[in-house]
């Protein structure tokens, strides 16, 4: 939790959670949350279904209260103050709701009238919205004629119509094709660096949440496991303090397995054993768990015994690895494993 708090030193704080706990009856389905998020931050929530994501953003909301712990939203407490919240912050559940027999426009316009927007500059402000969101083609098609993506443009320009500090997106791209997911947050990327909106994407579409997330944080049973950016994240899961080199090379060769089974700073030794080869041409891939980084190192073995070196490179941890580690249990995100 440690980097949730760096990260954002910098960055005016805009949303502060402090041991916000959740209960009902026996069951915890928030426990104990900590999470200060920055203006204009892009904040993605991973996690599994029924992780407690919605319920920490209902309670964030005002819409739950939460049994312990507190909130601040834009300075404001949910608790005492939602209404004001709700001016301030735009939400985007994950089925957006609309009036499916009254056109975008329409649609845009109720919105507006329900938070007191005049009518003139709602007006502008609903056509200029349809046009960032790419709907400027479609403003007077009845909304249920649109499809799911069109449905999802039109919920961040509902969201957007009253110039909000904060977006929550509970699950944005559920159902969406992948280009679809692709334009959407790029819009939504577009949109915080743009205007300056702080975002906060819950999802458990890991690839989703890397694409676009200034930080991200790991949410399973209840609570933040884990919180940074990639690299921080890449960097708690190499908590051993090893280096794993990928390597794959034609013609090994007994010479080839001693050098780099015996190379100073290897720890352990993963690929063709003496019995797998076959004649002097084996083709094959390796992997170097090292005290440090030994990619060099392990080329000019490689090459000084004769063979061939066609690929190496240390080994980067991806949300696919921190996932499995910490939602699948795996074993340091696949660290023994070949390259793949």
């Amino acid at each position: 939790m440690q980097g949730a708090v760096s990260v954002t030193e910098q960055l005016e704080p805009i949303i502060e959670l402090k041991r916000l706990t959740k209960r009902y009856d026996t069951q915890v389905a928030v426990n104990g949350l900590n999470l200060t998020i920055g203006r204009g931050e892009v904040f993605g929530l991973l996690g599994p279904n029924g992780a407690g994501k919605t319920t920490t953003i209902l309670m964030m909301l005002g819409l739950t209260e939460p049994t312990s712990g507190s909130a601040r939203i834009c300075g404001l407490d949910p608790v005492r103050q939602a209404l004001q919240i709700k001016r301030r912050v735009g939400y985007m559940p994950d089925d957006v709701g609309f009036y499916d027999d009254r056109t975008a426009i329409d649609n845009l316009m109720l919105t507006a009238r329900l938070n007191r927007i005049p009518t003139a500059e709602s007006w502008s402000r609903a056509q200029e919205l349809l046009e960032l969101v790419g709907l400027q083609e479609v403003v007077n098609k009845k909304v249920g004629t649109f499809s799911r993506g069109m449905r999802q443009r039109l919920g961040i320009a509902d969201v957007l119509i009253k110039r909000p500090e904060v977006v929550i997106l509970d699950e944005p791209t559920l159902g969406i094709d992948p280009e679809g997911v692709r334009e959407l947050l790029n819009l939504i990327s577009d949109l915080s660096r743009k205007e300056n909106i702080t975002v906060l994407l819950s999802s458990h579409h890991l690839h989703q949440v890397q694409q676009i997330c200034d930080r991200v944080g790991l949410f399973v049973r209840g609570e933040l496991i884990a919180c940074g950016d990639i690299e921080s994240l890449a960097e708690q899961l190499d908590d051993e303090g090893t280096v794993t080199v990928e390597l794959e090379a034609e013609g090994w060769n007994e010479d080839l397995i001693h050098r780099l089974t015996y190379l100073s700073g290897v720890i352990a030794y993963h690929g063709p054993q003496r019995n797998e080869l076959v004649g002097g041409s084996t083709s094959a891939s390796a992997t170097l768990i090292c005290s440090r980084d030994l990619s060099s190192e392990a080329a000019l073995e490689i090459i000084q015994s004769g063979a061939r070196l066609n690929a190496i490179s240390r080994k980067q941890y991806g949300l696919d690895d921190i996932y499995h580690r910490y939602f699948e249990g795996g074993d340091r995100g696949g660290r023994n494993s070949s390259k793949s």
